[in-house]
């Protein structure tokens, strides 16, 4: 979080997602006592319109074990995360080190989209391809196909092109 202060700002304080963090912008002529509380409660109201969007790592690792319980073996990756560095991809797994990689982009989404996303990774600790074993665990998850039409059109709509894949990989 970005705490900033502006004299053109006479009466109304802000706080916005830039880049992935809240940035809350305040009347440089508030006193410094009255910005944490004014800070918490425009934090509060930005998180709640996007609940997911701070969702933390261990908080995926929970939603990921427990859809892995649900639908893939009880299988666990070493780490799953949430990165900014995939382009085209909603996710990715590295099968020999364990570890899954989420889009950033999937905060918005909703969360049974979420819900194929990690699936679709997870399948892929026990198949490394796209096989038809690979997609007779992936499709447990009853959304899986819907994840993948929703996903096509929100790719067109941020002008990435349709994935090939759920998962991305």
């Amino acid at each position: 979080m970005v705490v900033r202060t502006s004299s053109r700002r006479h009466k109304s304080a802000a706080a916005f997602w830039e880049s992935g963090h809240i940035v809350v912008v305040l009347p440089a002529h508030v006193a410094r006592a009255d910005r944490p509380e004014l800070v918490e409660r425009l934090v509060a109201r930005v998180l709640a319109k996007r609940p997911r969007a701070a969702a933390t790592d261990d908080a995926l690792a929970a939603r990921a074990a427990a859809l892995a319980d649900r639908y893939v073996d009880n299988v666990r990756p070493a780490s799953i995360r949430w990165v900014t560095n995939q382009g085209k991809r909603w996710g990715s797994c590295s099968p020999l080190t364990g570890e899954i990689r989420l889009s950033h982009r999937l905060r918005a989404v909703p969360e049974w989209v979420l819900d194929a996303t990690i699936v679709h990774e997870l399948a892929h600790l026990l198949h490394a391809d796209h096989s038809a074993d690979f997609h007779a665990v992936a499709d447990r998850y009853p959304r899986q196909h819907d994840a993948l039409v929703f996903l096509e059109g929100y790719s067109l709509g941020l002008g990435l092109g349709p994935p090939t894949q759920v998962g991305g990989s």
